[in-house]
């Protein structure tokens, strides 16, 4: 956990929001910044150009990460050895969701690639490699940490993904959309992934409003 030695800032980017998002923040003690322009990491960005931190930490709004990951991402700070990271995630909902998580989970460890929904980076690694790439409307996390691996190479530095405290995050895409318009997207990711990152249209799962 963070305690009196850590000092910490709560800031949440509202991006556009239609619900009570604003207020409930502020009523909480975030501070809150505005992003015009509909785009993940648009507004991850925007959050982290207000924050003054060594270290900046990424948590999506529907996700609930826990006391005991919160000392896991401490330690990994403190191990002196960490640029960056992330965490895996809990395996709830469905049972086919479920596996697909467990999937995830196991290629994020192997290949240190973070889940969007909790990324963790050293300030000053994350200003110099220009922070996500705005360009990308989805999967700019993982272009984040294909840099991030390469710049944690060349500084003798690692890339940590905690896994004893999974991450809680909703499942409500997979409620909202079903698999079959979710798998229809990955099929035109792969078949055309420079466009289908590039437009909000192209990913409507994260940019019609539902999200």
């Amino acid at each position: 956990m963070f305690d009196g030695s850590w000092s910490w800032e709560l800031i949440v980017c509202d991006n556009n929001s239609t619900d009570r998002t604003a207020e409930i923040a502020r009523a909480a003690g975030a501070r809150m910044v505005f992003e015009p322009h509909n785009q993940i990491s648009r507004a991850r960005n925007r959050g982290a150009a207000a924050a003054s931190g060594e270290w900046l930490l990424f948590v999506d709004a529907d996700s609930n990460p826990s006391p005991g990951l919160f000392g896991d991402l401490r330690a990994a700070i403190e191990s002196g050895e960490c640029l960056a990271g992330g965490c895996t995630v809990a395996p709830v909902g469905s049972p086919v969701f479920r596996v697909a998580i467990r999937a995830w989970n196991a290629l994020s460890r192997v290949t240190r690639w973070a889940a969007g929904s909790f990324i963790f980076c050293e300030r000053s690694a994350f200003s110099e490699l220009q922070g996500f790439s705005e360009e990308l409307y989805a999967s700019e996390e993982l272009e984040l940490f294909r840099r991030l691996k390469r710049f944690a190479r060349a500084r003798g530095k690692k890339i940590f993904i905690l896994h004893r405290h999974p991450l809680l995050t909703s499942d409500r895409k997979l409620r909202l959309y079903g698999w079959g318009e979710l798998l229809g997207f990955l099929g035109r990711f792969l078949l055309h992934p420079h466009r289908s990152l590039r437009s909000a249209s192209a990913c409507r799962p994260w940019y019609d409003g539902k999200r």
